[in-house]
């Protein structure tokens, strides 16, 4: 279940917040529970029992490991947890991709292939593994006390509006709101929540998807029959649907959760403004990019290792994030190929960046186009396909197919670019229209938003209940 379908928008949603908001404040942690349960049972039921049996075994573990003071038995609850997690995430996420490619080779040297049944991936497991491994490590380091319920431990792993995909939350980031969220149970957060989740689904359904159904018929065409315009077209597109489809999917999850009282972190903060590559990954995935930081690329030394270290070090991090994103090379060449620039900016892309000013800005842009090229594709063999129908060559017959010029898809490609482009919109967005947590709406401002918000409701709810293409690009991660 998305949260951009019929569904969740006429029959969930609605059904959730009347029981939510009606029930005593004692009773609203037990109502998110159960309906976090049907919301991932809906499209994962098979492997509830097994998702829940894993979350009851962290638990313990942590409890045990909070009530022995001895150093060494805390590392050893530490380290089963986390093989246990990592160990859930290898099976489901990458047996397949080890199978296939270790099947290939044999087939190579002339061997039978390996027949197996294929792993069915479990919904949501990167993102709750992650947030699995967070709540296991800040209680080893001592950030904060486990929880003692373990109803709110499985409310902090489940909770529907970032289940799914998002933002990663680390535990001590809403320790206290698992408890208590009185502070931020207000008309003032439940209306800001509203509007925060509509502009969401506008993102989603009014550009990401105009946009994903035009480049999903480019990036399924013959590479070899493509134009260099073509090409292009279709790369730029999907850049623009890939950061309006999951920035809207993570302004529903804030949204969602403000209207409940949590307040999750941001996880985009305009992203193709950037003037380097090191820059993009301060804006983009925000929660995922701290998330490797402190969990993966400090615990390797961080900036305190030596020159060639570092650089090992950044490059081994954003493998693992490529690799994380997705089993398969083209993803693995996707983190690779950021790791490289990341490299580079600390060598000399930096100094011509900051030379070039604001203008650093397109290259930087364009290094991200081809990015998502690799990201886009269903192997790494079309990947480089494609990417070599981008590069102008003699001139073809191949053409433009006339769908490409309908006049909904330039607008839309103009605004998805006018808005992408406009440095002032997060600002605008969490402090004019006072979307911080201390926020107090005037009668004017409560009216005004009030207006835009059922308006954006209205359109989006329009085009999802007109169309049948209503794809999520993070769901399958």
């Amino acid at each position: 279940m998305v949260f951009s379908s019929t569904l969740f928008l006429f029959y969930f949603l609605p059904g959730f917040l009347l029981l939510y908001y009606a029930v005593p404040t004692r009773f609203k942690n037990t109502v998110a529970l159960l309906a976090s349960l049907g919301f991932y049972a809906w499209g994962g039921l098979n492997f509830l029992a097994l998702f829940l049996g894993s979350v009851l075994i962290n638990f313990v573990l942590i409890r045990f490991m909070d009530a022995t003071s001895e150093r060494w038995k805390q590392r050893i609850f530490l380290i089963i947890s986390i093989l246990l997690n990592v160990g859930m995430l290898f099976y489901f996420k990458y047996a397949n991709f080890f199978l296939d490619n270790a099947s290939a080779l044999r087939s190579y040297f002339g061997g039978p292939p390996l027949t197996w049944e294929k792993v069915v991936l479990p919904i949501g497991i990167s993102f709750f593994t992650f947030e699995k491994l967070t709540y296991t490590i800040d209680v080893y380091r001592g950030v904060n006390k486990p929880l003692k319920s373990f109803a709110d431990f499985l409310l902090y792993i489940m909770l529907f509006p970032k289940m799914i995909a998002g933002p990663i939350v680390r535990f001590h980031e809403i320790a206290g709101q698992l408890t208590d969220r009185t502070a931020f149970d207000t008309v003032d957060q439940k209306l800001a929540g509203l509007f925060r989740f509509v502009i969401g689904l506008a993102k989603k359904v009014l550009i990401a998807n105009v946009l994903g159904e035009q480049a999903d018929i480019i990036f399924a065409t013959t590479p070899a029959s493509l134009g260099p315009a073509t090409a292009w077209l279709g790369a730029v597109a999907y850049t623009f649907q890939i950061y309006f489809d999951f920035s809207g999917y993570s302004d529903m999850a804030i949204g969602l959760g403000r209207m409940m009282g949590f307040q999750f972190p941001e996880n985009f903060n305009n992203p193709y403004i950037s003037r380097s590559i090191t820059e993009f990954w301060q804006r983009w995935h925000i929660t995922l990019g701290r998330w490797m930081r402190d969990y993966l690329y400090i615990p390797l030394g961080g900036n305190r290792v030596k020159p060639s270290r570092l650089y090992i070090n950044l490059w081994t991090v954003f493998i693992l994030s490529g690799f994380w994103h997705g089993a398969a090379w083209n993803f693995i060449a996707w983190g690779a190929y950021h790791g490289l620039f990341l490299i580079l900016d600390r060598l000399f892309l930096l100094r011509i960046s900051q030379r070039l000013g604001a203008l650093s800005i397109i290259p930087t842009f364009i290094v991200t186009v081809i990015g998502w090229v690799l990201f886009r594709a269903e192997s790494l063999a079309q990947a480089l396909a494609y990417l070599r129908a981008m590069v102008p060559q003699a001139p073809t017959a191949a053409t433009l197919p006339v769908p490409y010029f309908t006049p909904e898809f330039w607008t839309i490609l103009a605004l998805a670019a006018a808005i992408a482009f406009v440095a002032a919109w997060p600002r605008a967005e969490r402090a004019e229209l006072g979307l911080l947590a201390t926020s107090h709406f005037s009668f004017r401002q409560a009216a005004g938003l009030s207006t835009v918000t059922a308006v954006l409701l209205l359109l989006a709810v329009s085009y999802v209940a007109g169309s049948s293409f209503n794809p999520f690009i993070y769901f399958r991660f």
